[in-house]
């Protein structure tokens, strides 16, 4: 099923909307605390907006049309699914997105940061648990300036 998908979801990378734009340039390019996400990308049989699949954390970005009732319990299906998956899904409106970019990083720090993966087995035999070290605030500003 995912390779029927693949057509479907390097379409929606190339027909990208404003708001997946904007956040996209936050998330790129392991530009967020070093943690590398992808954008449309399929798991099972759906297509999520962006995953970082090192913490297993989706992050869908909602129009007005998600708000209609039959969208609202789609959706509601789909985390559900992903959740049951080992998922973590964070859903932003997209005014949000557009009002409040910091805030909304924020929150997809603080769930990297919370949804580390179980203890795993290191490359020298000894159980670890998975963590990502995040930058500061600060530095989290001054990577994404451009410069002059």
């Amino acid at each position: 099923m995912v390779d029927k998908l693949i057509p479907l979801a390097k379409n929606l990378r190339k027909r990208t909307t404003d708001t997946e734009q904007l956040l996209w340039q936050h998330l790129r390019a392991k530009r967020f605390a070093g943690l590398k996400f992808r954008r449309q990308e399929p798991i099972g049989t759906y297509i999520v907006d962006f995953v970082c699949f090192e913490q297993k954390v989706i992050v869908e970005l909602d129009g007005g049309q998600h708000a209609l009732r039959a969208k609202m319990q789609n959706d509601s299906r789909r985390d559900q699914w992903f959740e049951s998956q080992g998922y973590k899904v964070l859903r932003f409106w997209d005014n949000e997105v557009f009002t409040n970019v910091q805030g909304v990083l924020e929150v997809i720090w603080k769930h990297c940061l919370d949804h580390t993966l179980p203890s795993i087995p290191s490359h020298q035999g000894r159980g670890s648990k998975q963590e990502v070290p995040l930058p500061s605030r600060a530095e989290t500003k001054s990577r994404n300036k451009k410069p002059c």
